[in-house]
């Protein structure tokens, strides 16, 4: 056998074997029996190949490269695959046969227990493997192979053998195991190389899926080159959708151009480059932040950049609510958070505008440092019973500030809480609410007592008299309900003005408050009506009734002292009714009701005087109610009527008369004023009977005008304060007179004294008025009010009327004589007529015209008569006047 034939073998067979390890390397990295089993049949038949090739030399020996294809087997493949190896070689060498068949054996068990051994060292370190090492494993491998061979061939084919394999094996086989050896382990290792990159790309895969993160690769185009993204609701669309496409496909151009200079930006720079923007998605509008860095790309390609995007839509929105929060923290309310023992850990600015306390200073305290001592321990352990149970708590608190102030506010305490259910903070808000209640306060004072005087008002008045009234009943304490009216304050108003009036009543209201307990209440109903209110004053109705005497006739005298204001010193006294309460079940508008009454009776019976309620002021009360409506029926029905009382002039006769009013009762008769006309007054009805009366006054005058002998008659007509102050008086008495055909100089309008004081400007105004279309004007009752020269000057007057009072006491009363001769030479000073009534005798009238009046009014010349009975008087007057001139 040549050199040749074994190096020819031994290339096919590595050949073989090199096919072997390119095409099934998964012998050498895989656990399985059956990759290891066709592993060794391979290798195994690669030595059945290289023997069947090789031909049988002189000493019967097959010498092939076997050796290392076994070698390299158990090198490589490990005891499984050498071992299935050597088993095939060993039986095909055994079914040829010959001598060589012991030798042939030995020389497939030595490589696979020296390769075995090669690798066990290899394994521990112990060796390498390279060329050398290799070189010299063949070179060991084969010389043993030579030692096999001598050992176990024939004596006299020893030598034979020896001549015939040492040179192919020393020369050839050596080299082989090197190449195959080297061959094997560069494709092992290229195998092991390309297994790692297999692994390392499928766990990068795998990281890459596994992320969250939108991860993109885009070229400086902008075109999307690979999209992964585990959650598609973060993609504008389907991946295979956008693949190819450009950022101009899914974004306005604004933002395309953005993201194409953040991607040059990327590509021009060695460092990772930040951006964040805003992205519609198919989960709905997301913010993104994206990542990007150069990405290598083959020659050729355009340059592309790697991005990851993190959604950080959640972040975005708790950041802004975050500093939404700390916006809402520092607010106008004052808000402090602490841990579970109430130390304050943080504060904002409010909390030291409203406290005075910096944060420097309350933080590290505990909430006691706000503490007023207003609130004792139950409040502060029902205010932390009920946070425990429902988280929160909120009320109004008194608290006080650094400078000591105590001040109130509304708290709001919340508690806060980890996920084990247990409280970790308690977050607190507060409002400083002191303006909150001094205007809540403003508001009650204003809602229950007068803003003039600071007296209880009315709605105060009445729940506390329904309080007294109850503790009455509890207590069988009698106590009495007062109603004071001011006599004449109107007449102070006018004359004074508002301003002095309010002072008055403020004098007034101490006044009040100071004659009576401090546990009586003194209210202003409105005006100058005031209420006092006596509690306790004992279970006997007499004694309870001499007491509220004694402390009414203190007020009278209280209230009837001088006001003096700067200079000017008034004078007002005061009507006062009592009622008492506790003895029965009357409302508090009941008992309101007759205390009103008692007062009004006060006022009837002269003033400045006091009344206690009467059941017969409740008869007269009733009566006086049945009263007004009879006489609102009767204005209806036209029941009121006038007659006449003449009033003569001592030389002309009959000159005129006084319209007096006369109710034609259908059931009572015919009424004089005095059985009606107080009460039209007070209710409100003199008005309209004074409008009535002037109406049927200008329609009698119309109808005289037409008859000579009545045609210079004058009426003269009372008219009361109510219907001479109203707003449009004398507009409709003139558009009367008008409509009637009246001649206005034969009208006279008689008022009192008291009436003109009311309002002296205003009387002096519309009295000129009507002066000034002709209607004459006569003081009534004069010398029985405040008589002055002043207001006698200012106004437009034509006459004064003597009251009866001083007509009735003549001739013998002095002092009556005397005022009727100061009213006559008063009266010729002013260039005013005068005239007297109530003459009932020849005496009366003689001294009348002695003193200089020459009018006369009264009984002595007739009764008040209708009218068909006046004009005959006057028809009969006026031709007894012409038969004694003829």
């Amino acid at each position: 056998m040549t050199l040749n034939s074994v190096v020819e073998n031994a290339v096919i067979l590595l050949a073989l074997c090199w096919l072997l390890a390119f095409t099934t390397c998964e012998w050498n990295r895989s656990a399985k029996l059956s990759a290891k089993l066709l592993a060794g049949l391979w290798f195994g038949s690669a030595c059945v190949f290289g023997m069947m090739i090789t031909s049988v030399g002189q000493s019967g020996i097959i010498l092939d490269a076997r050796t290392v294809v076994l070698s390299m087997a158990g090198l490589f493949g490990g005891p499984l695959v050498a071992g299935t190896a050597g088993m095939l070689a060993a039986a095909y060498r055994l079914w040829i046969g010959g001598v060589g068949v012991i030798p042939g054996l030995g020389n497939i068990l030595l490589p696979i227990v020296l390769g075995l051994t090669y690798r066990f060292l290899l394994q521990r370190g112990l060796v390498r493997l390279g060329f050398w090492q290799l070189l010299a494993f063949g070179m060991l491998l084969h010389i043993g192979v030579l030692l096999v061979l001598t050992a176990l061939m024939p004596g006299h084919l020893r030598i034979l053998a020896l001549k015939d394999a040492a040179a192919p094996m020393l020369l050839a086989l050596p080299l082989a195991t090197v190449a195959l050896g080297l061959l094997l382990n560069d494709l092992l290792k290229r195998d092991q190389v390309e297994r790692a990159l297999r692994l390392s790309e499928a766990r990068l895969r795998a990281i890459t899926h596994a992320i969250p993160d939108l991860l993109l690769v885009i070229d400086e185009d902008g075109c999307y080159l690979d999209i992964i993204c585990a959650d598609r609701s973060m993609l504008y669309a389907d991946p295979s959708l956008l693949l190819g496409r450009h950022l101009h496909d899914v974004m306005p151009q604004a933002e395309e151009h953005r993201f194409l200079e953040f991607i040059r930006q990327t590509l021009d720079s060695d460092t990772p480059q930040l951006i964040e923007y805003s992205m519609p998605t198919l989960g709905g509008s997301k913010v993104f932040e994206g990542r990007a860095l150069p990405l290598e790309q083959p020659q050729g390609q355009k340059r592309a950049v790697v991005w990851l995007s993190r959604d950080i839509t959640e972040r975005v929105n708790t950041e802004l609510e975050r500093r939404i929060a700390a916006i809402a923290f520092e607010s106008q309310q004052g808000m402090l958070i602490t841990d579970a023992q109430s130390r304050i850990l943080r504060v904002n600015r409010a909390f030291t505008r409203i406290s005075g306390f910096s944060a420097e200073e309350a933080i590290g305290n505990t909430t006691a440092l706000l503490g007023s001592g207003k609130h004792g321990p139950d409040f502060y352990r029902t205010m932390w019973a009920g946070i425990e149970a429902t988280g929160a708590w909120e009320g109004e608190i008194w608290n006080r500030r650094k400078s000591g102030e105590i001040f109130p506010e509304w708290l709001t305490i919340s508690a806060v809480r980890n996920t084990a259910g247990e409280i970790t903070h308690y977050v607190a808000a507060f409002t400083d609410i002191t303006d909150r209640k001094a205007a809540e306060e403003r508001i009650h004072h204003l809602a229950f007592y007068d803003p003039l005087t600071g007296l209880p008002n009315r709605r105060l008045l009445l729940d506390r008299l329904q309080q007294a009234m109850a503790a009455s009943c509890r207590s069988e304490q009698l106590g009495a309900l007062m109603f004071i009216d001011l006599d004449n304050f109107k007449n102070i108003n006018d004359l004074h003005g508002h301003q002095t009036g309010d002072q008055v009543l403020r004098i007034a209201a101490e006044r009040l408050q100071n004659e009576v307990r401090a546990s009586d209440t003194v209210a202003r109903l409105g005006g100058d009506e005031f209420v006092v209110m006596l509690e306790n004053l004992g279970d006997a109705p007499e004694l309870a009734a001499a007491q509220a005497e004694h402390i009414g006739m203190k007020l009278l005298n209280s209230l009837g002292k001088p006001y003096r204001l700067n200079d000017l010193g008034l004078y007002s006294s005061a009507s006062i009714g009592v009622v008492l309460f506790g003895a029965d079940g009357s409302s508090s508008d009941e008992l309101m009701k007759r205390a009103d009454m008692s007062m009004y009776e006060a006022k009837v019976s002269g003033k400045n005087a006091l009344r206690f309620f009467d059941p017969r002021m409740q008869q007269a009360v009733q009566e006086r109610l049945h009263l007004e409506n009879e006489i609102r029926q009767g204005l209806k029905n036209g029941e009121f009527i006038l007659h006449y009382q003449a009033q003569l002039e001592q030389s002309q006769g009959i000159v005129g008369a006084e319209a007096l009013v006369r109710w034609l009762h259908p059931q009572r008769g015919l009424l004089a004023p005095g059985a009606f006309i107080s009460q039209a007054e007070h209710a409100g009805l003199i008005q309209a009977l004074d409008q009535r009366v002037l109406e049927q006054a200008c329609a009698e005058l119309a109808l005289w005008a037409e008859q000579p002998a009545l045609a210079q008659l004058t009426l003269s007509v009372n008219l009361s304060a109510n219907l001479l102050y109203e707003d449009n008086f004398v507009g409709s008495l003139l558009e009367l007179l008008e409509s009637s055909g009246a001649n206005p100089a034969r009208l006279k309008l008689e008022l009192t004294e008291t009436l003109l004081l009311d309002n002296m400007p205003e009387a002096i105004a519309r009295m000129t008025q009507l002066k000034n279309h002709g209607i004459r004007f006569s003081i009534d009752d004069f010398g029985t009010g405040y008589s002055s020269m002043s207001y006698l000057q200012q106004l437009p007057l034509d006459q004064l009327k003597i009251d009866q009072s001083f007509v009735r006491g003549l001739p013998e009363d002095t002092n009556s004589l005397t005022i009727v001769r100061a009213t006559c030479a008063l009266a010729a000073g002013l260039n005013l007529e005068v005239i007297a009534e109530g003459v009932e005798s020849e005496a009366q009238r003689a001294m009348l015209l002695a003193n200089g009046c020459h009018r006369f009014q009264g009984y002595l010349f007739g009764k008040p008569l209708a009218l068909g009975a006046f004009e005959q008087m006057v028809m009969a007057d006026r031709a007894e006047r012409q038969a004694s001139r003829s």
